[in-house]
């Protein structure tokens, strides 16, 4: 793990929140506003190689942010440490760390994207990417999004019946 010999000034908390909010809004508009709507315009096909080639290129936009900032703020590298170190966890991280990568990448590919299933399951934090982490960011990225143009197609799917 990469640590710095120099001190960080503590952020201010609306600085911290005002960072988490505006990553958190971009990924769910990618997500749940974009990706339908493009689905709805353009049919699976098209579509779903438009916003696929959109996901890799955002995905590893932010895996290149995560190392260059060298900051936790997915708080990914303190659940990575308390399964490493056996410590009490709180919340998921407990029923994630307990299973096993396998699990971890099923879980992460399906609920969030290839970002953060890699900056998960890497060995390393903010240390750029190895032949095992570009193994795990593909898989993650052709599973996670071959998943969401399934889900996002039939919701439109549905959409179009009812109205």
């Amino acid at each position: 793990m990469k640590t710095s010999t120099a001190r960080r000034e503590p952020r201010p908390p609306g600085k911290r929140y005002a960072e988490l909010a505006t990553g958190f809004l971009a990924w769910k508009a990618f997500d749940y506003a974009l990706y339908p709507f493009v689905i709805w315009k353009l049919g699976p096909w098209a579509s779903g190689a438009i916003m696929t080639l959109l996901s890799l290129v955002f995905c590893l936009f932010l895996l290149r942010l995560y190392d260059r900032l060298g900051r936790n703020w997915l708080g990914l590298e303190f659940v990575k440490l308390c399964g490493a170190t056996k410590a009490p966890r709180a919340g998921g991280g407990h029923w994630l760390v307990s299973r096993g990568d396998g699990v971890a990448f099923v879980v992460l590919s399906v609920k969030y994207d290839p970002f953060i299933t890699t900056a998960y399951l890497r060995c390393d934090a903010y240390t750029g990417r190895n032949g095992r982490d570009w193994t795990i960011f593909l898989a993650s990225w052709l599973a996670a999004n071959g998943l969401w143009i399934a889900v996002c197609y039939g919701g439109v799917s549905v959409l179009r019946i009812l109205f």
